[in-house]
């Protein structure tokens, strides 16, 4: 709606290279070629090749040089695609003849093996290598207490660790950590409600801990029950490259503070906090998910998955539901404050923490979001897809029910293809600028269907849901290239504080039924050159295309009211058919525009029974609007129609008249004109 104008907030991650695990000198021959990094590419379930993809991340395969390198340079570029994971990370390989076996049992371990050792109900391993574990602990749980240049294997064969007051798998210190799920197997990981008071660990709080790279391969099952907080925790890079995994918590579920890496598996989340996150705020190359496979469910009170800089995602499905559904936001939307469900009246969150945030949304970054084939079904209590930056989606299937908006960029939403359907939204899409090129897109909003006004959500990385502040600028702008997108709204159907310019595409807009909004809303300008358009609305603040457009476009107002299912066809005078669209609601103001409408030729505008002829002088013809900003308009008040009511839609391009201070609003047949009516 144009009602606001908006600070911009634009925290645009930049990031230069990923850090990966490199071979260490001490490994032998096998490990060191596992140790390479591999692109993304290289894992199967139809990933595609790396040239089908956008760059998203860079990085070396030398992990102990790119670490050093990194810390010495600032952020340059975008995050490029490619080499996300070793070749150990995606194989969970190993040689069980030459691996150290140990057994669990009630309360202790038994080692066959050197490398761990037992005290008490404590199993620590000190030495890189392979560790294969089978059989049932009650109570008692895992440290890996090695050498910062160890590669330690954990691998679970039947496994089921439980810790009644402590983290079940704590990694206290190593280089790098694999928890390979056996094939065929089932393995379960539990920790305490409470821990034991120890301060010198007071960080640790979840059932599987880690201080350094975490990564969970293979293709068996594990459960992991995180009954004190959280689930899975690395405090470095956690990669998941396969099995099927199911994680309870009582607060966030997964977490890799640097960053979440997902190339495959079958997960399954319900949280009591955020379902995946990565939290480093201080490292502008850190801080990122990057999901390029896998079948991902989540249920969680708060966010589905959130980056601190960065989220990008690539041929997985995902599946989301936040802050109980869309079903569990507040049915009244200000832009003060107030909120949603137990979201409401709370902006004292900051603005990245180790705590859970009070937000619902589904997908959230405070950097860029960019997706690519891969399927997207939210249903969240705040906003479905929220960047602080820009969303990119590129292609895939996005299926979108939430409480707020649908899709919020703060800087840039832009969609060249795929199939995106908003089934419910407070605002459709909103952005600073607004730019469609492709994809099939289908928005239903109860206020604005587009919204480009600029601007960022106080609850982004903190504070309350569905608190906007926008500003105008020079970059508020609605685009349309091509593609197919229908709106269905309450509010203004495409509305834009600054520009609007259609190109190209087939736009279709069923807008508001009250006379304050508008199925095309702009500030300074709209203009079309390509396409087609069929915009339904209301009269009161009805807008037309500029005439300096090149492509010709007709705004009609209608003396009475017309109901949904009626037919709206648009022909030449000999007959030849130009616009065919069946209405969705009522209305009485029609934009219509297409290659063939023309200045200089004359046209027939039929709707149910009435039919009109249009005489086009220019290459834009209004017979009226509330705002009356386009070409053809002559000023005045113009003449009324015969039979009108007062504050009714004047002919020869004048402005609506105002009854009473209302905007000349219709009523339904056999109603009365009130101010500002519906129809």
């Amino acid at each position: 709606m144009k009602k606001k104008r908006f600070t911009a907030l634009i925290l645009a991650a930049m990031i230069t290279a990923a850090i990966f695990t490199g071979c260490n000198n001490t490994n032998n021959e096998s490990a060191d070629s596992l140790e390479e990094s591999v692109s993304v590419s290289s894992v199967s379930n139809d990933q595609g090749s790396t040239s089908e993809k956008e760059d998203i991340f860079s990085q070396n395969s030398d992990e102990k040089s790119e670490k050093e390198a990194g810390s010495e340079k600032e952020s340059e570029a975008e995050l490029d695609g490619g080499e996300m994971f070793s070749k150990r990370d995606l194989s969970g390989e190993y040689d069980e003849n030459e691996a150290v076996k140990i057994t669990c049992s009630d309360k202790t371990f038994k080692v066959e093996g050197e490398g761990a050792s037992v005290s008490d109900n404590v199993l620590t391993i000190k030495d890189e290598g392979v560790y294969v574990i089978t059989g049932t602990v009650k109570d008692g749980r895992i440290v890996v207490e090695a050498d910062d240049s160890a590669k330690v294997q954990i691998v679970l064969n039947g496994c089921s660790v439980t810790s009644s007051d402590y983290s079940a798998i704590y990694v206290k210190s190593a280089d790098k950590v694999f928890l390979t799920l056996a094939d065929g197997t089932e393995n379960t990981i539990t920790d305490g409600k409470t821990y034991k008071d120890d301060s010198e660990e007071s960080s640790v709080d979840s059932a599987i801990f880690s201080k350094s790279d975490l990564t969970v391969n293979g293709t068996g099952s594990l459960t992991v029950n995180g009954n004190m907080s959280h689930a899975i925790v690395s405090k470095d890079d956690l990669k998941i490259t396969g099995g099927n995994i199911k994680v309870t918590s009582a607060g966030s579920a997964v977490t890799g503070k640097d960053s979440v890496r997902i190339a495959d598996g079958t997960i399954e989340i319900t949280s009591g906090g955020d379902g995946i996150k990565s939290t480093n705020e201080e490292d502008s190359s850190k801080g990122y998910v990057y999901i390029s496979g896998g079948k991902i469910k989540i249920t969680s009170e708060n966010d589905g998955i959130q980056a601190e800089t960065q989220l990008v995602l690539e041929n997985a499905e995902v599946d989301l539901k936040t802050g109980g559904g869309n079903e569990n936001s507040s049915k009244t939307h200000t832009e003060e404050f107030g909120g949603r469900g137990p979201w409401g009246n709370n902006n004292t969150a900051s603005e990245s923490s180790d705590e859970d945030s009070t937000s619902a949304k589904g997908l959230k970054s405070g950097g860029n979001i960019t997706i690519t084939n891969a399927s997207v079904n939210a249903d969240t209590a705040d906003d479905s897809i929220h960047s602080n930056s820009n969303v990119t989606i590129a292609s895939g299937t996005l299926s979108l029910t939430s409480g707020d908006d649908g899709i919020h960029a703060s800087t840039a939403a832009v969609i060249s293809g795929g199939t995106v359907k908003i089934a419910k939204s407070y605002e459709g899409i909103e952005g600073s600028s607004i730019t469609i090129s492709g994809g099939d897109i289908d928005v239903t909003a109860s206020d604005d269907g587009l919204n480009a006004a600029g601007g960022s959500d106080g609850s982004a990385m903190g504070g309350r849901p569905g608190q906007n502040s926008f500003t105008a600028n020079s970059d508020v702008f609605v685009k349309i290239t091509g593609g197919k997108l229908h709106v269905n709204s309450g509010g203004d159907g495409l509305d834009s504080n600054n520009t609007l310019v259609i190109e190209g595409g087939e736009v279709t807009v069923d807008g508001p039924t009250d006379n304050g909004n508008a199925a095309i809303d702009f500030e300074v300008s709209a203009s079309i050159s390509g396409g087609t358009l069929v915009a339904v609305g209301t009269s009161g603040m009805a807008e037309s295309f500029s005439e300096q457009s090149e492509q010709g476009s007709i705004l009609y107002c209608f003396s009475s009211n017309h109901n949904s299912g009626e037919k709206i066809t648009l022909t030449t005078e000999s007959g030849e058919e130009i616009i065919s669209y069946t209405a969705q609601k009522n209305f009485n103001a029609v934009n219509l525009s297409a290659p063939e409408i023309k200045s200089g030729g004359k046209y027939i505008l039929k709707v149910g029974s009435e039919s009109v002829t249009i005489e086009m002088t220019s290459n834009a013809y209004s017979n009226g609007g509330g705002m009356g900003m386009g070409g053809g308009m002559r000023g005045g008040m113009g003449d009324m129609p015969d039979g009108a009511m007062d504050g009714g839609m004047p002919q020869n391009g004048g402005r609506g008249g105002m009854h009473g201070g209302g905007m000349n609003g219709f009523m339904p047949d056999g109603g009365q004109e009130q101010n500002g009516g519906s129809i």
